[in-house]
This record gives structure tokens, C-alpha cells and sequence, in this order.
């Protein structure tokens, strides 16, 4: 009965979606303010019924209703709860259900707290939300149902992968689809700015919560996900350059310029055009991560799906929305004429330099994903892009970026004078070379990677905390003017700075990273960077829904015991799949990461070991950038619309 129920939500939502894509729409172009005001209920509606659907999805997973072919094939009676729930997004149907009620839930939150805007662009903004979720709802009901029964149910389900029973990967989705979806809602603001005629300082303002919201969740989602690769798959790597991963990178990055763009809107109404076609680029490359993990085109061990119908249908929804917007766009090139007018030094020209650079390392990880799919279907090769060429082509634009970031900061906007930002950053770059000089003294090899991306980082930190500095004035008592300065400053210098810490790490592990493979006798030791690992014994033990061989390694310096690791090889009898648990001894400056593997014929152990400096500035700099994110969401000056630029005169094309 719950099932029935959930179903004929998701249908009803579907229905109520048409309308609201239709209703406010004509609405605000005849002025009727009856019409305009359906929006907001059709969007509260269309997101209640979204979640009364995803709750009855989610109730056959907690119950292990085996009747519904999902649960059957994504779940089973003895896994633990945590991943019964994580099975309902575990998987094509259910995860594109959740993407559906993100949606929804964006435009629930623009009826919410959009009450300072416009209401023709308020109606045009939800009536375009409301397309998205039209498209999607049809997308789920004719392609990919969640609510399909079994004729006959099945005694026990199939299991959810067992790579995806990891609380990393219980929360990686959710929060990556935030981000995707996040950028939905600029997406209608652009469209539902252009159908208008009005892209001002307003509307920069307004679109920049939803972007810096995307962007967050992008970034925690995609740290999550690139730490459970480092502690779970077993091979010790961060990132693979996978068209999955990059499917979530390229959004990120475009998702960062569009929030670099729309500052320049907000503040001089400049790069108007710019903006609105990032807007509307940044969900095409979200639409473009869907179909590529569902359509089968290309390759990846993250891929939910390989079903070409199911891939036209959302390549078809991506061609609708993009070429749609995009001749809107063309068609209103004469309402964004910018005003503001600025020298070549100067704010706005770093944030220039800013997009250009973040765009074209987007379009070179688009190119380098795409084209073994371009080679194929063309030139019948078949080719693999991987991490070499994204190494080689990716990198320059991110260390010239880190180059510029921190003068581009500080310059002021319309003019600035570069030589005095300069020597404001003078001991922040003495104090980065320092760094970078001390890195190369103390290695052992040749490699520049590791000083470089040292200095890098150490540059983006100290710039970021003299830029802070330098707007507390220039006497009596900085310190509390300090702690008193906005929240987006807070945040912008958070989040630079975590940009550094990233690289840092990034190039550190790279650079000297010592790995270690070989067969250990219970007893025997090995050296590895200065320390010693000892494997103890090696046993079996039974987990809640697998079984395991677990090794019990000592770690020693200077042999003093420090800890022991027990890493582990698990096999899960139901999905007849193993998997990897590596043991990581996590420090500051440095992990020792251990993974145990078969039994030899000669009685050993197969041990693979890994020295990893600076491993965890990776991750603790995606979390330095999202609480940087967080810090300036707060800041009132976001919350609160700009309800005064309504009184403006509306500039451009009218809409009727």
C-alpha cells in the first residue's frame, strides 16, 4: 500500500510540475497576478508529494520489501541499516529520485525565501524550475521507475554493491547531487532573467546564494568521494581522472568562475553575458555528469547504469534545456550591455583572468573525458585518456591561477595599482619562497613538483591572511576590527587559503609518495620511510553481512611501537564480490597506509605499503573551501535580497 502510494505521488508530482511550468510562465507575461502567485504553492506542492514518494521508497528499503524489483536487487535482510537506507540512492533508479527531490527542493526554497524579488521574475524563475522537474519526472516514470513490483517475490534480495557499504559513499551522493542540482536553480534564474529582459546588480545578488550553496555541496561531495577511493578501493590513490570523477570536477570548476562572475555583476554590473552563459553551462555539465554515468558511452566503475534508451532520453532533456537557453541568450545579447567600466589592473580584470583560466581547465578535462567517445564513433580507435594527459594539460592553468590569486585579491575595484598590492604581499611571497626553497634543500630526488606546489600553497595561505589584514585599517586596534569584519571576507580568505592547503597536499603526495609491495611471512618486517611495520598475524572474522581476512600489522619508529593496523580483505557472499580495507595510520605531516592481500603459495601474505606526506591537506583544504563557502553564505548580506535595487529602473529588452 505504501509502495502504491509513493507511486502515485511521484505521478502527481509530475502532473503538478506541467502545470507550474506553464501557469506562472503565463502569468507574468500577461501581468496576472492570480496566475503569478500559483508558483508559489505548485512548488511547495510539487516538493511535499516528491518527498512523501522518496519516504515510501525509502520505508521498502528500511522494511526489505523484497515485492518491489529495486529492493531485490539493491538490498538484502541482513545488511545493516545504515546502507539498507543508503541502498535507495544506491543505484540508477533511486538515485534519479533523489536528484528529482533536489530539485524540487531548490524550488521550494526559492517560494520560501524569495519574497523580496520581483514577482514576474519570482513566477518565470519557478515556472523554469518547474520545466527541470517536468523533464526529470517523465525522465523516472517512462524510463526508469523505482515502483516496479515483482511477480513473484524472492525469499531475499541481491545485496547493494559492496564497494557503496561505506559510510564515505553513504553520504557522497546526496551531497553531490546538492551541488548538481543546486545549479538548476541558476540555471532558471538566467533563463527566467533573459525571458525578462533584466540582468542587473539585483540579480548577481540574488543568484549568488544559490551558486556559493551549489558549489559547497560539490565541494564536500567531491572530497568525500575522492577520500573513500583513497581509504577504500585499496590502490591508494585520490583521484583516477575517471569520467565519473570528472563528470562532478568540470561543474565545480565552472560553478567557481560563474561565483567569481556574478561578484562582478552585483558589484559593477559588468560581464553580464559572461555570467548568464556560465549559469546556464554550469547545469549543462551537471546534465552532462548524468549522462554519462547512465548511458553507457563511456566507460567507469562508478557508472549506475548502461542503458542507451535511458541515455538518449537524457541526452535529448540536455539538448532541449541547452539549445533552448542558449538561443534565448543569443536572443537577448542587447539586454546585457554592461555599465561598469574598469582599467586592465583592476578587480574585475583578475576576476576575468579568473573565469578564463577556471573555463579552460573545464573545457580541457571535457575534452580529455569525451574524447575516447569522439574517437570511437569517428575514427573507430579506441583510445584512453588518463591521468598523464590531465596531469600535463590540467596542471599549468592551476599553478597560474594560484599564482594570481592572491594580487587579484587584493586589487581594488574600476583601478588598482599593482605595484602596491605587491609590496603589501611582499613578505607573503618572501615567506612562500622560503617554503618552497626549504622543500627542495630537503628532498632527496629532482623533482620540482613538491617545492612548487609547496610555494603554491604557502602563497595562497599567507596571501589570504594579509589580505585580511590589510582591510583592518591602518591603526588603533586592528586585532578587534579583525573579529569584526564581514563574513564573506572571512569566507573568501578561508576558502583561498583552503585552495592552497589542497595543493599543497596534491603536490606533496605526488612528489613523494614511497610505496612498498611484497610478500611478508607472519612475523617478518619491513622498512619503509623511516618506519617499521610488522605483520603480527593474519585471521578470519565475520562481519554483519561479509566475511574477512584480517591482518595485524605493528607500526614502529626508532622502534617504538606507535600503532597497530589491521587492514582487511572482506568478501560479501551474497553479492559473491570482495573488497579492500585499507588500515591507515593517520598523522599531520604524513598516513602509513597498509592493505593485506592473498595468501601466497609459500604460506606469506601479499602487503602492499604506502608512505604519504601531507595526505590529509587534501582533504582538510576541500574542507577549509567549504567552510569558506559556509562562512560567506552567512553573511546577512546574502540572506537578505536586494530588495532596495527593485526600485531601479529595469534596463534592456522588455519582455512582452
Amino acid at each position: 500500500m505504501i509502495t502504491e502510494l509513493g507511486h502515485f505521488a511521484l505521478v502527481l508530482a509530475f502532473l503538478v510540475a506541467c502545470v507550474q511550468a506553464v501557469v506562472p510562465l503565463v502569468g507574468a507575461h500577461r501581468r496576472w497576478p492570480g496566475w503569478m502567485a500559483f508558483a508559489e504553492p505548485a512548488a511547495n506542492m510539487q516538493f511535499l508529494l516528491t518527498a512523501l514518494s522518496f519516504a515510501a521508497l525509502t520505508y521498502a528499503f528500511v522494511t526489505s520489501d523484497f515485492s518491489l524489483r529495486l529492493v531485490v536487487l539493491n538490498s538484502h535482510s541482513a545488511k545493516p541499516l545504515l546502507y539498507k537506507i543508503t541502498g535507495v540512492w544506491g543505484n540508477h533508479e533511486g538515485s534519479m529520485l533523489l536528484w528529482v527531490l533536489i530539485v524540487t527542493l531548490f524550488g521550494a526554497f526559492a517560494a520560501w525565501f524569495g519574497g523580496n524579488l520581483p514577482p514576474t521574475l519570482k513566477a518565470r524563475v519557478l515556472a523554469v524550475q518547474g520545466m527541470v522537474g517536468a523533464a526529470f519526472f517523465a525522465f523516472i516514470l517512462f524510463t526508469s521507475n523505482p515502483f516496479l513490483r515483482m511477480a513473484v517475490p524472492p525469499f531475499d534480495g541481491q545485496d547493494l554493491n559492496p564497494l557503496l557499504q561505506d559510510p564515505g559513499l553513504a553520504f557522497h551522493p546526496p551531497f553531490l547531487y546538492l551541488g548538481y542540482v543546486g545549479l538548476s536553480m541558476t540555471f532558471s534564474f538566467a533563463v527566467a532573467a533573459l525571458i525578462e529582459g533584466r540582468i542587473d546588480a539585483a540579480w548577481g545578488r540574488w543568484v549568488r546564494p544559490y551558486t556559493l550553496a551549489a558549489w559547497i555541496f560539490l565541494t564536500i561531495g567531491i572530497g568525500l568521494g575522492s577520500w573513500w577511493a583513497y581509504y577504500e578501493l585499496g590502490w591508494g590513490g585520490f583521484w583516477f581522472w575517471d569520467p565519473v570523477e570528472n563528470a562532478s570536477f568540470m561543474p565545480w570548476l565552472i560553478a567557481a568562475a560563474l561565483l567569481h562572475s556574478a561578484i562582478v555583476v552585483e558589484k559593477r554590473e559588468s560581464l553580464k553575458s559572461w555570467t548568464v552563459l556560465l549559469a546556464i553551462i554550469a547545469f549543462g555539465f551537471s546534465m552532462i555528469g548524468a549522462f554519462i554515468t547512465r548511458s553507457g558511452v563511456i566507460t567507469s566503475v562508478h557508472a549506475f547504469a548502461s542503458d542507451p534508451e535511458r541515455g538518449m532520453f537524457l541526452l535529448l532533456i540536455l539538448a532541449v534545456f541547452m539549445l533552448g537557453a542558449l538561443t534565448l541568450f543569443a536572443a537577448r545579447a542587447n539586454a546585457m550591455q554592461a555599465k561598469g567600466v574598469f582599467s586592465l589592473v583592476s578587480r574585475e580584470s583578475a576576476l576575468v583572468v579568473n573565469n578564463l583560466l577556471l573555463g579552460v581547465a573545464a573545457f580541457v578535462v571535457f575534452v580529455g573525458t569525451i574524447w575516447p567517445l569522439v574517437s570511437e564513433m569517428f575514427f573507430d580507435r579506441k583510445l584512453s585518456v588518463g591521468a598523464p594527459f590531465f596531469n600535463m594539460a590540467f596542471t599549468p592553468f592551476m599553478v597560474v591561477l594560484g599564482l594570481l590569486l592572491p594580487l587579484g585579491a587584493m586589487l581594488p575595484w574600476k583601478r588598482g595599482n599593482i605595484a602596491r598590492v605587491a609590496s603589501s604581499l611582499r613578505y607573503a611571497f618572501v615567506l612562500a619562497l622560503a617554503i618552497g626553497a626549504l622543500a627542495w634543500a630537503m628532498q632527496s630526488g629532482r623533482s620540482a613538483l613538491g617545492p612548487v606546489g609547496l610555494f603554491l600553497g604557502a602563497w595562497l595561505v599567507s596571501g589570504a591572511a594579509v589580505d585580511l589584514w590589510s582591510r583592518t585599517g591602518r591603526s588603533g586596534n586592528r586585532l578587534a576590527r579583525l573579529g569584526r569584519l564581514p563574513r564573506a571576507d572571512w569566507g573568501k580568505a578561508v576558502a583561498h587559503a583552503g585552495l592552497g592547503v589542497t595543493m599543497a597536499g596534491v603536490a606533496g603526495l605526488m612528489a613523494w609518495e614511497t610505496e612498498d609491495i611484497r610478500v611478508l611471512q607472519v612475523g617478518e618486517s619491513l622498512e619503509l620511510s623511516g618506519y617499521e611495520l610488522t605483520l603480527m598475524d593474519v585471521q578470519r572474522i565475520d562481519g554483519p553481512n561479509y566475511d574477512a581476512t584480517q591482518g595485524i600489522v605493528k607500526l614502529a619508529q626508532d622502534g617504538k611501537e606507535i600503532a597497530t593496523l589491521y587492514p582487511e580483505k572482506r568478501f560479501y557472499p551474497v553479492a559473491k564480490m570482495p573488497t579492500t580495507e585499507a588500515a591507515i595510520d593517520i598523522g599531520f605531516w604524513r598516513d602509513v597506509y597498509v592493505v593485506v592481500g592473498d595468501p601466497q603459495d609459500n604460506g606469506g601474505w601479499a602487503v602492499r605499503t604506502y608512505y604519504k606526506p601531507l595526505a590529509n591537506w587534501i582533504w582538510g583544504g576541500a574542507i577549509l573551501m567549504a567552510l569558506g563557502g559556509a562562512l560567506s553564505l552567512s553573511d546577512r548580506r546574502y540572506r537578505v535580497a536586494a530588495g532596495a535595487k527593485k526600485t531601479r529602473p529595469v534596463e534592456g529588452v522588455p519582455a512582452e
